[in-house]
Formats: structure tokens, C-alpha cells, sequence
């Protein structure tokens, strides 16, 4: 086992090694528009996988696929030769689906505005399923016991001795 810290650096200097060598050395027609975006070895620093992503449609990412395949060699030996390992790594190609994945939460952030937007419209225009005051209120009967009770504090008055008097 190695060092995380040491597969991190060989990882990222994979990633560097494949880009350059995509960008300078392979003249094959198929190469689309790719971006190198990352690579993660193992922690026996065996196998490296390497993400890419490529402007167009799938026409393009397969083309761009085939002639990646086709320079695995060249970029093996190169990144083997860079790196000073016993072992070269082999190298695995993986189309990142960044942009795919974007898109979808895009659509799906999109949905949820909508759906949001539709209840707040539906909110403006919602009634009380009842009455607007949904509590039982006796308007007439607590004035007259109000008025009850102030009457009958005027009328009793108490004496010093705790008498009452009328």
C-alpha cells in the first residue's frame, strides 16, 4: 500500500501526462474536442482511470472513445516513463458525464420553480373552507354576563368586618 498523499500526486500528474500528450502528440482524425477532467490510480499505483469529456454528440464521444483506445499504448509508455514506477499503469478511459448530469438537475431545479410558482398561484386564490373565523364566538351572551358581573360588584359591599351589606 502507498501513501494517499503519494497516489494523489501520481494521480494528478496522470491526469497532466494524458492531457498534454492528447494535446501534442495525437494527430488521429477522431479526437473531438476532449478535456482531460480527472484521474484516480489505484493504491497499488496498478491501474489508472481516466475521466474525459467531449464537445458534441455521440457520434463525436464515440469517435473520440475509439481513438483513445487506439493511443492507449503511446499514453502508457509515456505516463510510465514520466512517473518512474516499477510498473506502468494501465490506463482506463471513462467519458465523464458531468455535463449530462448537469443538465438533468438543471431540469430538474427547473420543475420544482414551476411547481412551486403553481402553488403560490393556487395559494392567492384559496378560501377558508369554513368560516373565516373558525372559533365559535357568543358576542351577545358574554356582553350580558359581563354586564351581569359588574352589577352584582356595585350592589355587594363589605364592611370592615367582613360583614356584607345591601
Amino acid at each position: 500500500m502507498s501513501d494517499p498523499a503519494k497516489v494523489r500526486r501520481h494521480a494528478e500528474r496522470v491526469r497532466e501526462l494524458v492531457a498534454s500528450v492528447v494535446r501534442s502528440q495525437i494527430k488521429d482524425p477522431r479526437l473531438g474536442m476532449i478535456t482531460i477532467t480527472d484521474a484516480r490510480i489505484t493504491a497499488d499505483l496498478r491501474d489508472a482511470t481516466v475521466f474525459y469529456t467531449v464537445l458534441g454528440d455521440s457520434v463525436a464521444q464515440a469517435d473520440t472513445a475509439a481513438a483513445l483506445e487506439s493511443a492507449k499504448g503511446l499514453l502508457r509508455s509515456t505516463v510510465g516513463k514520466a512517473l518512474g514506477l516499477r510498473h506502468s499503469p494501465t490506463l482506463t478511459f471513462v467519458l465523464d458525464d458531468v455535463q449530462d448530469q448537469v443538465k438533468h438537475i438543471d431540469d430538474l431545479l427547473a420543475a420544482a420553480r414551476n411547481a412551486d410558482a403553481e402553488v403560490q398561484r393556487l395559494a392567492a386564490q384559496a378560501k377558508y373552507a369554513g368560516e373565516a373565523q373558525p372559533y365559535r364566538v357568543d358576542d351577545e351572551t358574554d356582553e350580558a354576563d359581563e354586564t351581569d358581573e359588574a352589577e352584582e360588584a356595585t350592589d355587594v359591599k363589605e364592611t370592615p368586618r367582613g360583614g356584607e351589606t345591601r
